[in-house]
């Protein structure tokens, strides 16, 4: 289960000592996470926000034992490395596709303890609703609850999802699709939370609002690993 072998390598991190010795050590300096950045089909701009997933890796980094890589690896579902992926993110402002191939092997993924993060960068909420709807068919997206961990786990969100960008007067809602009471895909719409975790002179976002957006994304990770369990 990938859910199970994130908490291992979490547990090296918090359990290991600065003064271990032999090959057990020597695993657990090795031992990374990352972010996958889902490469998808459809012509959508799978790539967006580039600078986006090493600065939210350098706040999980930074803010939580974690022990994460500095860069997010690029990932489709027919690669074997998505295996070695707990958390699995995609973005975009244009068309997503998924091949019957891919349904299956998200949903396995998923099932093994995978989770996707959808961050609708504005333009990806059609095609991505609909890709989704097959998934798993009868179990729809819904509106992830308040007291929902990914709201608390690390910082507190108690009106839930963070307002990055403004783009059609709505305000921003976490979706998400529960697999026996786990949420196995959280859906950000209407928020750009990529946008936010970018450099700061990209978008010039106040710093108050690109500190939601980070601890938002640590908060994402951290569940998807299942810190603090």
């Amino acid at each position: 289960m990938l859910r199970a072998a994130a908490l291992v390598l979490w547990g090296l991190v918090v359990t290991g000592s600065a003064t271990a010795q032999g090959p057990a050590a020597t695993r657990s300096t090795a031992a990374l996470m990352t972010v996958g950045r889902l490469h998808y089909d459809g012509g959508g701009d799978w790539y967006a926000n580039p600078s986006s997933l090493p600065n939210l890796l350098e706040a999980i980094r930074t803010r939580t034992r974690l022990r994460v890589a500095a860069q997010e690896q690029v990932v489709t579902l027919r690669d074997d490395d998505l295996w070695n992926l707990p958390y699995v993110y995609m973005t975009g402002h244009g068309n997503v596709r998924l091949s019957e191939d891919d349904l299956v092997t998200l949903r396995r993924y998923l099932r093994q303890g995978g989770f996707l993060h959808a961050d609708d960068n504005y333009g990806m909420d059609a095609s991505f609703r609909r890709e989704i709807a097959r998934l798993f068919p009868g179990n729809e997206l819904v509106e992830v609850p308040l007291d929902h961990p990914v709201y608390h786990l690390v910082y507190d969100f108690p009106k839930g999802l963070p307002k990055i960008h403004e783009h059609d007067k709505k305000p921003a809602q976490g979706f998400g699709i529960f697999l026996d009471r786990r949420l196995v895909v959280f859906y950000s719409y209407q928020t750009d939370l990529g946008d936010g975790w970018e450099d700061p002179e990209v978008h010039r976002d106040p710093a108050e609002r690109r500190e939601s957006a980070l601890r938002m994304g640590v908060n994402l990770f951290a569940y998807a690993v299942g810190y603090g369990e």
